[in-house]
């Protein structure tokens, strides 16, 4: 035992500038993420917010009303309905697209055009949510917008699609595409570059053509990272972000635009209905839980690479 506490001593200090590196992200994660995780109890209690930190834990215990509440509510279905379509839109149309990019931008030749391509699809990951809600405003704006300005110089009538219900999605997650797949694609290139180029070679010398290098040999080598990734995405399915749908939505668009972490938004912190806005979130984290376990074993049974 005391030789295990020596060896364990002695690596913490042969590698203490690692870890020294190491402790302001730990910190990060333990202030911001593990220890508000204590203000979890109140999705279970009736939380009086003017009794501060001690409301916490001398709050009445409720047990599941706020969660029966919620899925009696006459919002459950629409919001379900709405978080899961906008989060399986951009999985089906915006988890391929990076692997297509990393793909093209793999098989460049110059170096100099190569990083220019990078820069120009990283660019967008960069702007923030109010940026990237007035650029999605000027180009489709019905009063002047890129897109109805088109549409006017061919003789048709603008269309208000932020008023539109059914070009709501539409607009969320093409942006969203935009924004993420050059950031997206870094994952897959440097996945890319542990490939050995001998088996590029050898495809050629058996006169193997672009398309088929990049199916049998790169799709080949980056599968376990794909798997990984998919994985990931699928766990995040209810976890659709909140800014840029409050800077988009509008009371005449919540049919198709209002979603889960939306309503925790306006019940927390506008109704301060602070512990049903908990067990919502709380339910949507859970939902998140199952779906990460439930793909990952998915992965594993099929033969690919898991998180675990």
């Amino acid at each position: 035992m005391n030789k295990n506490k020596r060896s364990l001593w002695y690596y913490l200090k042969k590698d203490r500038l690692i870890y020294i590196m190491m402790l302001p992200g730990l910190l990060y994660y333990l202030i911001f993420h593990y220890l508000p995780m204590i203000g979890i109890i109140i999705a279970f209690k009736d939380y009086k917010p003017y009794w501060g930190l001690k409301g916490i834990f001398t709050s009445e215990w409720v047990g599941l009303k706020h969660f029966n509440k919620f899925f009696r509510s006459m919002y459950f279905g629409r919001l379900l309905k709405n978080t899961l379509l906008i989060s399986i839109y951009g999985l089906i149309f915006g988890f391929p697209l990076p692997i297509i990019l990393a793909l093209f931008i793999n098989e460049l030749k110059s170096l100099r055009f190569k990083k220019t391509v990078q820069t120009i699809s990283y660019l967008p990951h960069f702007l923030s949510a109010v940026i990237v809600v007035g650029i999605i405003r000027n180009i489709v704006s019905a009063d002047g917008g890129l897109i109805n300005g088109i549409i006017s110089a061919f003789g048709g009538k603008p269309i208000p699609f932020l008023q539109k219900p059914e070009w709501f999605r539409t607009i969320y997650v093409v942006s969203g595409i935009w924004q993420g797949i050059g950031w997206s694609s870094i994952i897959y290139l440097a996945a890319m570059s542990g490939i050995d180029q001998e088996l590029y070679d050898a495809a050629k010398v058996d006169g193997g053509g672009v398309f088929k290098r990049m199916w049998h040999i790169t799709l080949s080598g980056i599968a376990p990272v794909v798997s990984i990734q998919l994985v990931l995405n699928i766990g995040h399915l209810l976890s659709v972000g909140r800014e840029k749908i409050l800077l988009l939505y509008s009371p005449q668009t919540y049919s198709t635009a209002d979603v889960i972490s939306t309503y925790v938004y306006r019940e927390g912190l506008i109704n301060q209905n602070y512990s049903f806005s908990t067990a919502v979130g709380l339910f949507n984290s859970l939902v998140g839980i199952v779906m990460v376990l439930g793909s990952n074993y998915i992965a594993k049974r099929m033969g690919q690479e898991g998180i675990w």
